[in-house]
């Protein structure tokens, strides 16, 4: 089975706006066992939409185009398709009323311009729109192998995944049916490169892709995602004695599956510990803080963070002595230490993460280069300094760093 996705919008090519679909859409299908084989995206014109269009019926049994299905002028994909495949658009009452009563419960009056997204195709199965206004449309085509099927998605996320995941996809496996044997696990580390990474694991994996298994790495700052997949009637038995020898190899480098970032790791550990933590940072300016805050259920664990950027802040709110800053500079071992040690005293957390250090691009010497940085953590067991070096542009410079804050806690916690 051949799946192709075009994401339709000038506003992609133009790098305004992250294509988030051809990503959610793809973890979608491929979690049930569906691989997407080709993906596109397509500015709004209609000789870039139609030849897309066209080139994928060629080839696929199922196309998802994304966008274009709304109210505004550059709206087109719905009416390029209908012409593309010689389908008459004709107006349907029920989405009409629809509209309508989706602007009057907001007692809003009804724009001219949104009973366009009432034009169907002939022949076309509505999937109706519980977040808006343009419903999703499916339609049957005709291709080199057979009758395929192509469904129309709105562009908005909050309206194309709620209708992929309860319209959608119930048409997709009523349509082809169940995927075959397919397995798929992704184990998440830190603190490790994706060569060294592989060159633990590979010895003891030949014999598990030769009968099958594909092993993928994903490496991005600061971590690498390790991925096994396996299509075979003995699929998961297979992914998962993979997993039992990347356990086996990287147990103290694994901190979570799937999507589950490090801070939600973090954040799930404490809960299960029943223990808190605080934050005093410096150079990352509370970016700690937030990603910690981002996690559901962050308030059972989180006391307080002191974004202390100034030497009088450190001294004020930590406790960091001035002789201390003036015989070693904010950007050191001891200081990182008293306000890793301020901090957990301040505000009575069983852990206190600090982070001092020289984001740049200027600010550095010879002694203290650019991307310096000092990562403290205070516990009842007493405090750690790791040293890094991360030469990186500002906004890298704060991820990495926290997430070398973040795993010297979580190796604490294991």
């Amino acid at each position: 089975m051949k799946i192709e996705i075009i994401n339709t919008g000038s506003e992609l090519m133009l790098g305004y706006v992250l294509n988030t679909h051809q990503q959610w859409l793809c973890r979608q299908l491929s979690e049930r066992g569906y691989t997407v084989t080709r993906q596109v995206a397509v500015d709004d014109t209609a000789p870039a939409i139609q030849s897309a269009v066209r080139d994928a019926i060629s080839r696929a049994d199922l196309i998802i185009t994304t966008g274009g299905l709304g109210p505004t002028s550059d709206d087109r994909t719905r009416d390029l398709i209908a012409e593309l495949l010689q389908r008459p658009l004709r107006q349907d009452p029920e989405i009409l009323a629809r509209i309508e009563g989706f602007f009057g419960k907001r007692k809003r009056p009804v724009p001219a311009s949104t009973r366009v997204q009432a034009m169907v195709p002939e022949g076309a199965v509505v999937l109706q729109n519980e977040n808006g206004t343009a419903p999703g449309l499916a339609i049957d085509f005709q291709s080199a192998t057979g009758t395929g099927l192509l469904i129309m998605l709105p562009g908005p996320p909050r309206e194309l995944r709620p209708m992929f995941l309860n319209q959608a996809l119930p048409l997709v496996t009523q349509r082809f049916g169940p995927a075959p044997d397919f397995c798929c696990s992704v184990l998440r580390t830190v603190g490790i490169g994706e060569s060294f990474l592989e060159e633990k694991i590979a010895p003891d994996l030949g014999p598990l892709i030769a009968r099958g298994l594909d092993v993928g790495y994903c490496a991005r700052v600061g971590e690498v995602d390790l991925r096994f997949v396996a299509r075979c009637p003995s699929a998961e038995p297979l992914v998962r004695e993979a997993e039992q020898i990347a356990q086996h190899h990287l147990r103290s480098f694994i901190y979570g599956r799937e999507a589950e970032g490090l801070d939600a790791a973090i954040v799930k550990r404490l809960t299960e510990l029943n223990k808190t933590l605080a934050l005093a940072e410096s150079c990352t300016g509370g970016y700690i803080a937030n990603r910690i805050t981002n996690i559901p259920g962050a308030s059972a664990i989180f006391r307080a963070s002191l974004v202390t950027y100034s030497n009088e802040a450190k001294q004020t709110f930590l406790g960091v002595r001035p002789e201390i800053l003036a015989e070693h500079g904010a950007v050191s071992e001891p200081v990182a230490r008293e306000m890793a040690e301020g901090a957990r005293q301040r505000t009575g957390a069983d852990f206190a993460l600090a982070v001092t250090g020289i984001a740049g691009p200027s600010g550095g010497s010879p002694e203290k280069p650019v991307g310096t940085v000092y990562i403290a953590l205070a516990s009842a067991a007493g405090t750690e300094v790791k040293k890094n070096l991360n030469q990186y542009d500002r906004e890298t410079f704060k991820f990495l760093t926290s997430q070398q804050a973040l795993d010297l806690l979580r190796k604490a916690l294991t």
